[in-house]
């Protein structure tokens, strides 16, 4: 427990009283505390799977959660009739769990003893995890097989956002929406300081946070969340992405004017969903409540968010005349060939505020051509 990620990315963290100090301190100095921070560093847990871990009641581990809460060093979030709790993501809380942690010696021979316990609760977890995406793979792998490969997708994704972010700086914060199996949290995961994922299904939670704790990625977490009111601080987050998640929305606008809420000035939201089709396998066997999207309608949704420059990428099949593999249908119907599908990436910014766009427009490094 000693490669920890660091969540300020090298900046100074914003000065608190003293008072503020004190009581974040005051809060990690006990043994057990001082426990929790090491292993919630590693990654979220409920206060049932600390207890495991530390070997302790519920009562006392919960009397000590609390105390860590109130210090502003860890926060707590609900997940159905679950609560998980994670470091602090706000200053100074942050910033006190950081540097608290970085004075304890992860091979202590406690804290030794607590990894081996948490390594044996990340295995149940990957168990668990694997199982319910065998139960959905088949039918992922049938719509998967309708549009360009994933990895295609995922290179226009990351070419979009760098040709956003042309300073070369980390992105600061990442709210991925409907985040599924955290695949987009994972993709982003060495070009962010921190990452969120929000999702309904606690199936989906559960091998998202299998995923990013086995590849190490312990600055990313998920939680159970409505992506029409995904409970982040407004202006929080510097990069939003909804990946194939609109078709499934009864009120897609909703949910792009949430995400655009949730971008501090000169934000990036990145939609990625289907062009238009006539594919009504999709509506009728997976759930698909919208048989894809027109630019303009995504453009009007933006703007009426608050966002400009809508720009848009479409990822056509490599030919869009040949029929497409069949989904076999659910529910007995002979099934049919269907046509392939087209990827569509659309971008948009949250405008700076005055006082900054006038800094960036005397700045030539800004002065680049819009998105293509």
């Amino acid at each position: 427990m000693t490669d920890q990620h660091p969540a300020s990315g090298g900046r100074r963290p914003k000065a608190a009283d003293l008072e503020t100090v004190l009581g974040g301190l005051r809060a990690a100095a006990e043994s057990t505390r001082l426990r929790i921070v090491a292993v919630l560093a590693e990654g979220e847990l409920t206060v049932s799977e600390l207890c495991r871990v530390l070997g302790q009641t519920q009562p006392r581990v919960s009397r000590h959660l609390k105390l860590l809460c109130e210090g502003g060093l860890l926060e707590r979030h609900s997940e159905g009739t679950s609560a998980f709790y994670s470091p602090s993501r706000t200053e100074p809380g942050r910033s006190i769990f950081e540097a608290v942690l970085a004075l304890v010696d992860g091979q202590d021979p406690t804290l030794a003893g607590d990894r081996h316990r948490l390594d044996k609760i990340r295995a149940e977890r990957a168990v668990a995890a694997g199982q319910y995406f065998e139960r959905i793979a088949d039918m992922w792998d049938g719509v998967r097989s309708l549009h360009v490969a994933d990895a295609e997708v995922e290179r226009a994704l990351l070419a979009i956002t760098d040709n956003h972010r042309i300073d070369g700086r980390p992105i600061a914060s990442l709210l991925d929406v409907g985040t599924g199996t955290g695949r987009v949290l994972g993709l982003f995961a060495d070009r962010i300081e921190r990452g969120l994922g929000i999702d309904l299904s606690s199936g989906m939670l559960n091998l998202a946070r299998s995923n990013l704790l086995a590849d190490g990625h312990h600055h990313c977490s998920v939680r159970h969340g409505n992506v029409y009111a995904p409970d982040v601080e407004p202006g929080s987050f510097d990069l939003a992405i909804l990946h194939h998640v609109l078709h499934f929305l009864d009120d897609p606008a909703a949910a792009i004017a949430s995400a655009a809420s949730a971008l501090e000035p000169g934000g990036q939201l990145l939609v990625v969903d289907f062009a238009p089709h006539q594919l009504e396998a999709l509506r009728r066997d997976h759930a698909h409540r919208r048989l894809g999207f027109p630019d303009d309608e995504i453009a009007a949704w933006c703007e009426a968010a608050g966002l400009e420059d809508t720009s848009v990428t479409h990822l056509v099949p490599p030919d869009d005349r040949r029929p497409g593999p069949r989904i076999e249908p659910q529910n007995g119907q002979q099934p049919e060939q269907r046509e392939l599908l087209t990827v569509s990436l659309w971008s948009a910014n949250r405008p700076l505020a005055r006082q900054e766009q006038s800094r960036a427009s005397a700045n030539p490094a800004n002065d680049r051509a819009p998105l293509k």
